[in-house]
């Protein structure tokens, strides 16, 4: 069965906030969701993960890159990420190496408690 491209981004969305919640932001859910226009018209597709702007892509091939995605993001104190799922091949992630090493220098992300 085929899926269009906007409900398997919605249903890639919804499942990547759930397990995020599970595992370590019980207050993560799609900024749509949460009817956070702005925040979703800024590419932050994921609300309630402190301190992480979190854009997710469930698409075969990524056009724009990572590097263009991550630049187009909002420049400030929270740290990019592009979690990038496609299919049978699971999901990866993508963040600046800065960012990278900024979160092993403070420790593995701990589960909000």
């Amino acid at each position: 069965m085929t899926i269009n491209s906007k409900r398997k981004g919605s249903q890639f969305e919804q499942s990547m906030a759930f397990k995020l919640r599970k595992e370590l932001w019980p207050e993560c859910y799609t900024s749509r969701f949460m009817g956070s226009l702005w925040e979703d018209s800024l590419g932050i597709d994921l609300t309630g993960t402190p301190g992480f702007n979190i854009q997710l892509k469930a698409v075969e091939k990524l056009s724009p890159g990572y590097h263009e995605i991550l630049s187009g993001m909002p420049q400030g104190k929270n740290t990019n990420i592009v979690i990038h799922k496609r299919n049978n091949k699971g999901c990866i992630v993508a963040i600046e190496i800065n960012d990278f090493i900024k979160i092993l220098k403070n420790g593995i992300i701990k589960k909000s408690t």
